[in-house]
């Protein structure tokens, strides 16, 4: 059965980082499925890979190709967009990528959404575990284009401003269709000196789960600063350290 974990939080507090190695990691336990939703598409620089196409990119040509009555009625759409999401897929030998993208053209998408999500949760029934990082809200969880999910890591930085955004996913996550099983459950990033008090505070009033702390890894900022993936972090960096204990919290091993 396939375990899905998806991170989310405002921007710029560390999402794609704690998702490049969690992949690392669940690639070392199986099939691995990397789905990068953020239209920003940092996920594969993170995790030192090429990015070709986006599923956006497929979505605007196959829109073109059906307004243009260039999509033969032999096979039938859904067949069609199966077929060139897979071919969208960046393959590596420890973990597969699939990049949403963005769509570029006006309107509505909502039957093209639903085919995508029906695409993705085909093809993330071949893997072990999908690790998927969001946008800065739940833009795709809420339009119902990717699968139900088991955990939402919810991260934010020691910030009220990032802790507001998580318990706004929270409350977003009680109103969608989507189901999460496992819950919201809060990771505060790339502490200095600890839990604000102010800040504790306002998770307990908020009622969201304190699920995780990562102290801040200038190891990070370093590889960031030479344009090299994060996964050539240190085995015994804090950062690892403390993803790896996520993964042992959540009882993937």
């Amino acid at each position: 059965m396939t375990v899905t974990i998806a991170v989310a939080g405002k921007g710029g507090v560390g999402k794609t980082a704690i998702s490049a190695i969690l992949v690392d990691f669940l690639s070392n336990l199986g099939a691995v499925l990397a789905v990068d939703a953020d239209p920003s598409t940092n996920l594969n620089d993170a995790l030192g890979v090429d990015l070709q196409s986006t599923v956006g990119k497929t979505r605007e040509k196959m829109t073109d190709e059906i307004k243009g009555g260039r999509l033969t009625m032999a096979v039938s759409k859904q067949e069609i967009l199966d077929s060139r999401i897979h071919e969208s897929l960046v393959e590596t030998s420890r973990f597969d990528l699939l990049a949403m993208g963005r769509p570029e053209g006006p309107g509505c998408y909502c039957a093209a959404n639903h085919m995508i999500r029906f695409s993705i949760d085909k093809l993330a029934k071949s893997y072990d575990y999908v690790v998927m990082d969001c946008e800065a809200g739940l833009e795709h969880i809420s339009r119902q284009t990717t699968q139900d999910i088991d955990y939402l890591l919810a991260v934010t930085d020691p910030t009220m401003r990032g802790l507001n955004t998580c318990i706004r996913l929270e409350q977003l996550s009680g109103e969608i269709r989507t189901n999460i099983k496992g819950g919201v459950l809060l990771v505060v990033n790339r502490l200095r000196n600890g839990l604000p008090l102010e800040m504790r505070e306002a998770i307990t009033k908020s009622g969201l789960m304190l699920f995780a702390t990562i102290p801040e890894d200038p190891a990070i900022a370093e590889l960031d600063a030479k344009g090299k993936p994060l996964t050539l972090l240190p085995l015994d960096s804090t950062f690892r350290r403390s993803v790896q204990e996520i993964l042992y919290k959540l009882r993937i091993r």
